[in-house]
This record gives structure tokens, sequence and C-alpha cells, in this order.
């Protein structure tokens, strides 16, 4: 036995004598009370020892309440200080309050264990007092229970895996609400690997549920161990600890996050399997996944299906629904539901305003975005800064630049400082509006002002010196960026590309493209565009195809533009009949021709690429593919109009049309500059025959095309 210990044991002279004292102390004090042993018995209170106090508060003749009295008498009394009770004194009184039920002060008394520095508690104080002493048994389990949370909450890790190891040596426990509490301070607090190490013990003692496993699921996929994760749950499942709706919510965010729809879709088997029904997280979860697959459809049938289920959508459901909608353009279907969510009498956060504002903006309604933001500000949602930087970016993509610049001084004196983002908008809107100089000042005394300019504001500012070309200045705004530690991305690299081609520099151009692949980027759609582009422009046909063809070969998508660029370079020099096959791919791909692949080609081109559309086509064919141009739907008058409309672009033409009638019919074209006059003769539905051409009356020049 240590000689600090033995100090704590009376002699049996001593013992005797204290005991007779203590009693004495302990009946005064349940007959008359504090007071009364304060002014008719002082003598008593001068001879008090700290063994005396602890047979005082462990007599039962005296009440918890009493004990309690007496225990803050000692401790609050300046004059008593020698005598304020010990740990002893602690331990004693907190299980006469345990056997009276009296937890809100156990509470306190062990918070004063733990905190009172005088005390210099540790487990290892504790547990000789515990095996000398006769406390009861729950009394024991509680105290050491209620220690270890005192210990979570106070961050005092290191002590509460001591309790929790002494405990469960001793055959006690810990509950499962306190070792909940344990998980929720770790991970608080960040110490995953703590918060794994608790719960591997508390699974060892068989104290897990599925809450205190979702937690820990939920923090291994925050990890990305997703596998691990799952591992768990089927192993709790073995041991009769079932996952519910939140376990699964959480794994399926995870897969989300990582774009694993296989995951995702691996998650709704088991659910399915386990017969555990979606909540409306779930489907909140869902509409995100499929909305950020743009499967825009798919969102609404997972609305659809939700209120079908009888599952009504909550505020988070109609704001990730409107977020989505506006995303898709859909603006008139986010205004209904956001109307909808109202009438349902559910309160609009900042959230759902920002995407119905962020919809606004994006489809150029300005005018609708401020009455958004008047409406909000009136239901007392602050504008913040996201909301401000959607309007800033509304009102530069709409061109109207001094409007975005006089917001953004509303919004610095509403205290909201401009950040970077905010510059970056204004920046690109002035660049759009040729306003170089204006946007080159703007992201150069960024800093000035106490912004760090981001990738996306060195790149800006890159593509400006480009568009100028002035290269030198571009590639030492490059070598800044770098050195402040802002990686060059796609977009950075092709900004050079873009610069280099403009001037016909193919040279430098594919020399970027090597460096950024060098570099572990991938050239993207618009690297391989504005490359072809160049290569078009410089009339290398072949190189531009090889580029053409190497896009398919890497999976990179061949869009409208990309098609428009090569289809023009191809009639430039005359290979109108590549021109027409590539064509012909586009419209079996499902690629829509639009007003861009026309406004690629010139007058001539446009009269060529029709001769080689008609070649062996009937009329219907000709009339929907070609002078519709993709225009084809509700009438064939409106769509020769559209059509009309473009060929008027072209050298301020006029034209008058006449629409054929099978099965026999003229389709009449006439130019008044030039003139050109194009004829087409049409026989019914059969294939049109050899007679395609046009003339210029001040050219003797002639192009017949026959079949």
């Amino acid at each position: 036995m240590s000689t600090s210990l033995k100090k704590l044991i009376p002699t049996e002279t001593t013992m005797k004598s204290n005991q007779e004292l203590a009693q004495t102390i302990a009946k005064i004090l349940a007959d008359s009370g504090l007071q009364h042993l304060r002014t008719s018995s002082p003598s008593l209170l001068s001879n008090l020892n700290p063994h005396i106090t602890h047979l005082v508060l462990s007599d039962p003749i005296l009440p918890p309440q009493s004990c309690l009295t007496f225990f803050n008498f000692l401790r609050r009394n300046p004059s008593l200080i020698p005598l304020r009770p010990n740990l002893q004194a602690h331990v004693t009184l907190f299980c006469r309050l345990h056997q009276a039920n009296r937890f809100a002060q156990m509470k306190n008394v062990v918070n004063t264990i733990v905190h009172n520095d005088r005390l210099q508690c540790q487990v290892s104080s504790i547990v000789p007092l515990i095996e000398s002493g006769s406390y009861e048994r729950d009394s024991v389990k509680k105290l050491f229970d209620m220690l270890f949370r005192v210990y979570v909450n106070t961050e005092m890790f290191e002590e509460a895996f001591g309790v929790f190891d002494y405990v469960y040596k001793n055959g006690l426990e810990i509950e499962e609400r306190s070792c909940f509490a344990g998980l929720l301070a770790l991970k608080k607090c960040n110490e995953v690997d703590k918060c794994l190490c608790l719960f591997d013990r508390m699974r060892e003692k068989g104290i897990v549920t599925v809450y205190s496993m979702t937690l820990v699921i939920n923090e291994l996929c925050k990890r990305g161990e997703l596998e691990r994760a799952k591992r768990l749950m089927g192993e709790m499942r073995g041991r009769g600890v079932e996952a519910n709706v939140y376990t699964y919510n959480t794994i399926a965010k995870a897969y989300i996050e990582r774009k694993d729809f296989g995951g995702v879709s691996e998650v709704l088997g088991l659910m399915k399997r386990s017969n555990v029904e979606y909540n409306v997280a779930t489907y909140t979860l869902l509409i995100d996944w499929y909305g950020s697959c743009e499967k825009i459809g798919d969102v609404e049938k997972v609305f659809d299906e939700m209120r079908a289920r009888g599952v009504e959508p909550d505020v988070y459901v109609y704001t990730s629904m409107i977020n989505w909608k506006c995303r898709g353009g859909n603006l008139k279907r986010a205004l209904f539901l956001f109307d909808e969510m109202t009438e349902r009498r559910l309160v609009p956060n900042g959230h759902t305003y920002g995407a119905l504002i962020n919809g606004a903006c994006k489809a150029g309604q300005m005018e609708m975005a401020e009455i958004l933001v008047k409406e909000m500000q009136g239901k007392g949602i602050a504008l913040n800064r996201v909301v401000c930087n959607t309007l800033i970016d509304g009102y530069c993509r709409k061109g109207m630049v001094d409007e975005a610049q006089r917001f953004r001084d509303v919004m610095e004196k509403k205290g909201l400082k401009a950040d970077v983002y905010t510059y970056c908008n204004i920046a690109r809107g002035l660049f759009k509006l040729n306003r170089n100089e204006e946007a080159k000042r703007s992201l150069l005394t960024m800093a000035e002002r106490g912004v760090a300019p981001n990738s996306v504001c060195f790149t800006t500012l890159i593509d400006i010196y480009c568009k100028e070309g002035d290269f030198a200045e571009a590639k030492r705004v490059f070598q800044e960026m770098e050195r402040k530690g802002e990686r060059p991305n796609n977009v950075t690299y092709n900004a050079f590309i873009d610069g280099y081609t403009k001037k016909g520099k193919m040279k430098e151009a594919h020399e970027i493209k090597e460096e950024m692949e060098g570099k572990g980027l991938m050239a993207d759609s618009y690297t391989y565009s504005s490359l072809i582009h160049g290569e078009c422009v410089a009339g290398n046909m072949d190189a531009a195809l090889t580029l053409f063809d190497e896009m398919s070969q890497k999976g990179l998508t061949r869009n409208v533009v990309t098609y428009t660029i090569i289809i023009s370079g191809l009639s430039k020099v005359g290979r109108k009949e590549a021109a027409f096959k590539l064509y012909d791919d586009m419209k079996k791909l499902g690629i829509i021709p639009d007003d861009r692949v026309y406004h690629s080609l010139n007058l001539n081109e446009l009269i060529s690429v029709a001769a080689l559309l008609w070649k062996g086509k009937d009329s219907s064919t000709v009339v929907k593919e070609l002078l519709f141009g993709g225009y084809y739907g509700s009438s064939e008058r409106k769509g020769v109009v559209k059509f009309q409309k473009r060929l008027q672009t072209i050298n301020g033409c006029s034209l008058s049309y006449h629409l054929p009638t099978p099965p026999e019919g003229v389709l009449l074209f006439r130019w008044n500059i030039g003139t050109v006059r194009l004829y087409a003769s049409v026989a019914g539905c059969a294939p049109i025959p050899a007679l395609f051409f046009f003339t210029l009356e001040d050219s003797s020049n002639k192009f017949d095309f026959s079949t």
C-alpha cells in the first residue's frame, strides 16, 4: 500500500473518536440544520478533518440534501480553506446523491472533480478510493459513466479512454449514449482516428447501435473509405444492428459526390432488398444525383414518385428542384415550383432565393432577379456575397457592366466586401465588351484591395493579352500565376492556343498543347476546336481532319461548333463532297445544325452545299433538310422565313420566295445585290433532275451541278 494511501487510514483510537464526532455532527445537521451547528457547536467544526467529513457524508441518517448543504458550506467558506472537501468527500457525496437520483447535482460534483486543480483528479487517483471504500456498485458505475462523459465533453480524450478501459476490466460498463457522446466529441474535434478507436472498443463490448454505426460510417465515407464503410455495415448486420435510411443515405451521398453512379445504384438496391423506405432526404439526394448527371427528366420523375408515395417535399427538396430547373434553363417550371412551395406554407430560405435568382440571371431576366432580391430582403433574408456575385455575373452576361459595377458599390456599402469572384466577373464582362484596358486595370488592382487573384483571374488576364497578340505579357502573367501557387488548367492553356491560332501561329499553338499534356492535363473539345479552326484558316485541311479524327479516338465530343468549323474549311478549299459527308454524319449523330453552320458559309458556299444536299434527294427532303436547316417543325413557311433572314445577312441581300406545291412547283430565290438568281426545278417527290445552277449577272461564271 502506498504511503499516501496509508495516511488516509487513521489508527483505531483516532477512528473511534472520529466516528463519534462524525455521528454528533450528522445528528445536529439532520435535526437542527447547518445554522445551528455553526452557532451552537463551532468547536465541532474546528475539529473537522477529511476522514470526519467522509464519515458525516456517509451517515445514512443525514438526508442527501443536508449532505449537499454541508459539502457546499465547507467548499465555499473562506475560513475553512484547510477543511475543504477532498477527492474522497466528492466521491462519497456523489454516491449519496445517486441514491436519491439527484442527477443534476451529481453532474456538478463530477465537473468539480474534473476541473478543480486542487484535486488533481485522474483515474489512477479515484480507483484506490473506490476499491478501499464500500460504495454501492450502481453508484460506482454511474460515477465512471458521468466521468467519461465529462472527460469527452472537455476534450480530455486520453482520460476518457482510461475510464473506459478501467470500467470494462472491472466488469462495469459505460452507457451507449455516453459512448455516442464520445464519438460526437471526437468527430467535432476532427479526431477521426480516435473516434474509430473508440468505436472499435464499443464494438468489442457489444454496445453499438445504428446511430453510432451511422456516425462512424459517415466519417469513413468522408475519408473515402467506402468499401470499409460497407463492410462495417455488413458486419454489424450480422451482429443484429440493421442499417436504417440514414445509414444508406450517408453511403449514397458519398457515392454521389464521387460521381460513382454504379455505387449509388448498389446502395439503392440494398435499400430495396432490406425493405428500407426512402425518406425526404433520400429523394433530395436522388434529385441532386440526376441533376448532376444532367438527367433533368429523371429529376422530375423522382419528384413525382416521392409525392405518389406520400412523402411530402420539404424546403430542401423544393430548393433542389428549383436549382436544377434553373440550371437546365427551365425558369418557368422553377417559378411554378416556387409558387407551389409557398402555397404549401413552406418558407423559402436564402438558398431557395439564390437558386431562383441565379436562374433569372442565366436567362437574362435581370428585372426579375432584382424583384426577387427585394422580395428576399423584405422577408428578412439578408443579401449575401453569393447572391451579389450572381447578380453581378448576370449583369455582365447581359452586357450591363456599368450596372454590375454600381451594384458592387452597393454591395460593399452593405459591408459585403468584393471578393475574387466579384472582380473576375466584372473583368470578364468588360473583356467581352472589348473594354480591355478597364478589364486589365480591374484585375491588376485586386491585390491593392487585399484580394488575392485566383486561377480564373490569371486566366482571364492571359486571355486578354493573347487576344491582343501580346504573348510576352501573357507568358509573364502565366509565370506569376505559377509562382503564386495557382495551377494553370485547361482553360488557361486553351487561352494561349486560341490566341496563337487566331494569329496564325500554329506551331506555337501545337507546342502549348504538348506542354499542357506533358503536365497531365488532357486536351478537351475546346482545345481541338481551336486547333482545327487554325488549320482550316491556314488551308491545312489534312491536318485539320487528323485533329478531327483524333477527337473521336480520345472520346471527346465533336459538337455543332466543331462540325461547323470543319465543314466550312472543307467548303472553302472546294472539298464539298467531304463537307457533305460530315454534314450527313452530324445529322446521323443527332447533332442539329443551327445558325452557326450557315453563318460559317458565305453565299457561294451555301449554294454549293445546297447542290450537294440536293443530289439524289426528293423535294420533301430538300425543303426539310436544306432550306429549313433544322428549322422544320410547325410550318414550312415559318422555316423558309428563318432561312430567308439568314440569307439576308449575306451582303445585305433581300429575298423573295415561293413555296413549292407538290407534285410540281418552283422554288425561286432572287437576290437584288449581285444579282444572283438560283433556280431549282422540282418535279413532285421524284429525285431532282440534273438541273441546279446559278449565275452572277456581272460575271460570266456559271456552275452546273448534275447527278
